[in-house]
C-alpha cells in the first residue's frame, strides 16, 4: 500500500500586510489631513512597555511576544506624537498589522490538530459520497489504493489567517457599512474549513485516478485553486449579506 501525505502550498500574505496597510492610510490621507494632531504623553508608557516586551522576547527567543512588542510600541509611538483622535482614525491600518505575526506554536499547535481531525472527517463524509470507500483512523484516511495523511501543513490554519486579512481588507474597500468587513472575518471560518475539507476530498479523489495528482505541481496548483474558491464564496457571502440588509424592513 502506497502511503501518501497531503501538504499543500498555503498563500502566505505576511509581506504584503505592511503594503495593504500602507495603501489604506494613503486612502485616507485627506480625512487624516484634517484630524487635529495633538500630542498625548500618558502613552508613552505604552512606548515603554512594547519596547521591554520586545527585549524580553528576544532575550527568551520568543519571537511572538518580541513582535508583539514591537507593534505595542509603534502603536504607543503614533498614541504619543499624534493624540488619540490620530490614533482612532489609523486604529484598522494599524490592527492590520498583527496578522504579519505568525501564532504562537503553543496555541497553533492547540488549533492545527482539531482542524485536521475535522477536515480529515468531512473528506471521509465526501468520499463516501462521491462512491469512495474510506477508513478514517484519526486524521489518517485508508483508500483502496493508498494511505493518506491530513498533516499539519493541510489543516488549513494558514489559508485561514490570510483569507481572514483578505476578508477585512476587501470589506473595507467594497463596503461602506463599518461592520461588514467583521462580519466577512467572522464568515471566513466555515468557509476556510469548508475549502480545506473539499481540497482533502479532491485529493482524495484524484489520487484513486493517478496518484501522481495527488503531489507535486498539480498539488501545488490545486492548493491555489481552492484558495481562490474560497475567495469567490466569501465574495458570495458579501453579495448574500447586502441582498438580505437591503431587504429588511425600514422603520417609517
Amino acid at each position: 500500500m502506497v502511503r501518501e501525505w497531503i501538504e499543500v502550498e498555503e498563500m502566505g500574505h505576511g509581506f504584503f500586510v505592511p503594503a495593504v496597510s500602507g495603501y489604506v492610510i494613503w486612502t485616507q490621507r485627506r480625512e487624516l489631513l484634517r484630524v487635529p494632531v495633538k500630542s498625548y504623553w500618558p502613552a508613552l508608557a505604552l512606548v515603554l512597555w512594547g519596547f521591554c516586551q520586545a527585549i524580553l522576547g528576544i532575550v527568551g527567543a520568543d519571537f511572538f511576544i518580541s513582535r508583539v512588542g514591537f507593534l505595542m510600541a509603534l502603536i504607543g509611538v503614533v498614541w504619543t506624537l499624534c493624540g488619540t483622535a490620530m490614533l482612532r482614525h489609523l486604529a484598522f491600518p494599524l490592527f492590520l498589522l498583527f496578522f504579519m505575526i505568525r501564532l504562537p506554536l503553543f496555541i497553533y499547535s492547540q488549533i492545527t490538530f482539531p482542524l485536521q481531525l475535522l477536515a480529515s472527517r468531512l473528506a471521509e463524509t465526501a468520499l463516501g459520497w462521491v462512491g469512495i470507500p474510506v477508513l478514517r483512523d484519526g486524521n489518517i484516511l485508508e483508500l483502496p489504493s493508498q494511505r493518506l495523511s491530513v498533516v499539519e501543513a493541510c489543516s488549513g490554519i494558514r489559508s485561514l489567517l490570510s483569507l481572514s486579512f483578505l476578508a477585512l481588507v476587501y470589506g473595507f474597500f467594497f463596503d461602506r457599512k463599518a461592520w461588514m468587513k467583521w462580519v466577512l472575518l467572522v464568515f471566513t471560518v466555515p468557509i476556510a474549513i469548508l475549502a480545506n475539507a473539499f481540497r482533502v476530498t479532491i485529493t482524495g479523489v484524484l489520487s484513486e485516478k493517478n496518484p501522481e495528482l495527488a503531489s507535486g505541481i498539480y498539488h501545488s496548483m490545486e492548493g491555489w485553486v481552492i484558495f481562490l474558491v474560497a475567495l469567490v464564496a466569501l465574495m458570495f457571502a458579501h453579495r448574500l449579506l447586502n441582498f438580505i440588509w437591503n431587504r429588511r424592513p425600514r422603520r417609517v
